[in-house]
């Protein structure tokens, strides 16, 4: 049995430095094919190192190749750690292959492991210099294990998810984010704009789990506790901004796959905005996300709401591209109630023209004739706060014949610019359409344009979220009424009181 052997081996090697020798052998199970032969090697190395680290047997500083050793002036002291240093480094080695090893428990034990020796270098630095009496991070070992978390041929999403406890730490999280940012730097760089799409999915479950503090005050967990941290960088909130606004530009700057610009974009206004020094950055990211079309556009309607309110940004022609986004699909799409909720926000001012309101009235009212019971009882509402907020789009509603005074709807559905639609040439013919609606709730809804519309707007926030299931619900708990009814029960197979096949085939 692989565990009895490698119990020995450890209490040779840490009793008699001349059996040193005998580390080889648990290395050598490290690279065990056998699942618990290398859940044994890597726990004994972990108790074996530590150990050391804690004696201070392995060499600290600039550690030089062993052929040096031999030619070298060196103590037998010296040489033992300087080999020693060498056997850390290569368990080190094994180590992070392990990350990428079949079993999840390998990858998981191999992850401890190499954590447990960030924690025990920080308490032991194997760098000799300090600055100012601040302890010197391992950062060189913590990019080892990152390297590890985000492979770029495979989905390591459950290993990234076991290693979020270690984030807890202010200085982990902090040169984890500096890591990754040079990971990204280095791996994207060769593939010449080429998605990646395992290692970018890798990177995105990595540093989306990331939870930034809000206030310095907040950051008191440190790995590397230090007896000066007033002086140390790393326990400044700035630094952390800095950091963090720099991975994730980094990391958006190159050109990702349609399904991962759709999970950035949906945490982008709540989880990465508020923790950038200069949100104004991600200008280019949006724009061009903006630009794509679709689910994208839409989800990134909420980052420029937060740059244009909050940050000033001007953004030429940007309701002619809110318009533009207007298709059959808003009304179907799962992202529907933000839309209409950023939507709502866009066209509340009262300084926006007429015509650009009438050519929205009027999109979504010929969008509306496709559209499902459950998106219409949202829109009609939607569509009277406009009226609201703009009288003088009204005109819409108050051509009494509609337009039947005209040889044809002049609105040109087509036109890309709401200034050249004739919207207030128009009438709401869709919605008088939608008074005869199979849907009663929508036929009721949209009967609320034969009537002048009261000041107050509709609150519409309950709507947003209705869905197909929830309204058949509701259709199906309301109570019926009993009606009466006086018919002849069939008799025969055609229905004949008398016919010859009734003889034979009755009905019961």
């Amino acid at each position: 049995m692989a565990g009895p052997a490698l119990a020995a081996c450890l209490e040779a090697v840490l009793s008699d430095r001349g059996n040193a020798n005998r580390v080889f052998e648990i290395l050598e199970l490290l690279a065990a094919e056998e699942e618990q032969d290398a859940l044994c090697a890597a726990r004994t190395c972990r108790r074996l190192f530590a150990a050391l680290l804690r004696r201070g047997e392995l060499f600290a500083g600039c550690l030089p190749a062993e052929e040096d050793v031999l030619r070298g002036n060196y103590s037998a002291e010296e040489k033992y750690k300087i080999w020693m240093r060498h056997r850390y480094n290569d368990c080190v080695q094994c180590l992070s292959e392990l990350l990428s090893h079949d079993s999840f428990q390998v990858k998981e034990s191999s992850l401890c492991t190499l954590m447990k020796f960030v924690e025990l270098e920080a308490e032991c630095p194997l760098v000799a210099e300090q600055w100012k009496g601040i302890l010197p991070f391992p950062r060189d070992l913590l990019k080892v294990v990152v390297n590890g978390l985000i492979p770029i041929h495979e989905d390591a999403s459950l290993l990234i998810s076991r290693f979020q406890e270690y984030m807890e730490y202010d200085d982990v999280r902090y040169f984890v984010m500096k890591a990754v940012t040079e990971s990204i730097g280095q791996v994207m760089q060769k593939i010449k704009e080429r998605p990646l799409p395992f290692y970018q999915q890798n990177v995105f479950s990595l540093i989306s789990s990331i939870n930034m503090p809000n206030k310095e005050r907040d950051m008191v967990k440190f790995m590397v506790k230090q007896d000066n941290r007033e002086e140390w960088k790393v326990s400044r909130l700035q630094a952390h901004k800095q950091a963090f606004e720099r991975m994730w530009l980094t990391f958006l700057k190159h050109q990702l796959p349609s399904g991962l610009y759709k999970k950035v974009l949906v945490i982008l206004h709540d989880s990465i905005l508020p923790y950038m020094n200069e949100p104004t950055l991600m200008i280019d990211f949006l724009t061009v996300a903006y630009g794509i079309g679709g689910a994208i556009s839409l989800l990134a309607l909420n980052g420029l709401f937060i740059l244009i309110h909050q940050h000033n940004l001007e953004y030429p022609d940007f309701y002619k591209k809110l318009y533009s986004l207007l298709d059959p699909s808003i009304y179907h799409v799962k992202y529907r109630a933000r839309f209409f909720h950023l939507a709502d926000l866009f066209l509340s001012s009262s300084h926006l023209p007429a015509y650009l309101v009438a050519a929205f009235i009027k999109r979504l009212s010929r969008l509306a004739l496709t559209a499902p019971p459950e998106a219409l009882l949202m829109v009609i509402p939607f569509i009277c706060n406009l009226f609201r907020r703009h009288p003088a789009c009204k005109v819409l509603m108050h051509r009494p014949n509609g337009p039947q005074d005209l040889s044809e709807d002049p609105y040109i559905m087509e036109q890309e610019e709401p200034s050249e639609s004739r919207a207030l040439e128009s009438s709401l013919w869709e919605l008088k359409t939608l008074q005869n609606h199979y849907h009663p709730d929508v036929a009721q809804a949209a009967a609320i344009l034969n009537q002048s519309l009261s000041e107050i707007e509709d609150d519409i926030s309950g709507l947003l979220e209705l869905s197909a299931s929830e309204l058949f619900d509701k259709e199906i708990k309301k109570a019926s009424a009993n009606v009466p009814l006086e018919f002849e029960q069939v008799r025969g197979l055609f229905g004949k009181k008398n016919d010859i096949l009734a003889e034979h085939f009755t009905l019961d």
